[in-house]
């Protein structure tokens, strides 16, 4: 269901259904892809870093990230575009994180889960040891 919100560039107010962004800013950014897409598209273009795009197309560097996420732009056909890793900021072509990354959180994980275990026998060994009392005290 349709629900008004704030467009997320421009701050106007729009009937939010699909996107995350209005009508009028939706047409810039596929403006803005039209340009990036005919520079890459030229053959001497085709290695441009993400320095040389921005320099010559003018376009702003999170607006190339997004088209790279969306996979509009693809790393294996332009091989020097990439997007900083959401953990450390290295450069990647794919996914959310770097595969340093992801290894030290399997690491963490691993660490983690082998605390809790640790932490799940100890307690099981002390109410192993604990006597319950079952009835009433009687008081002599």
């Amino acid at each position: 269901m349709a629900e008004l919100a704030n467009c997320e560039r421009c701050n106007r107010v729009f009937v939010k259904q699909f996107r995350e962004i209005c009508n009028a800013c939706y047409k810039k950014e596929e403006e803005d892809f039209k340009t990036v897409y005919t520079y890459l598209r030229k053959r001497e273009n085709r290695a441009a870093t993400m320095g040389q795009i921005i320099a010559a197309t003018g376009i702003d560097e999170h607006l190339l990230h997004k088209f790279i996420r969306e996979n509009r732009l693809q790393p294996s056909q332009f091989p020097n575009l990439s997007y900083p890793c959401e953990r450390c900021g290295n450069p990647i072509t794919e996914g959310n994180i770097c595969d340093d990354c992801q290894t030290q959180l399997k690491e963490d994980l691993m660490q983690h889960e082998a605390v809790e275990s640790l932490q799940e026998k100890t307690f099981q060994e002390t109410k192993e040891k604990t006597y319950y009392a079952k009835g009433e005290w009687k008081k002599d």
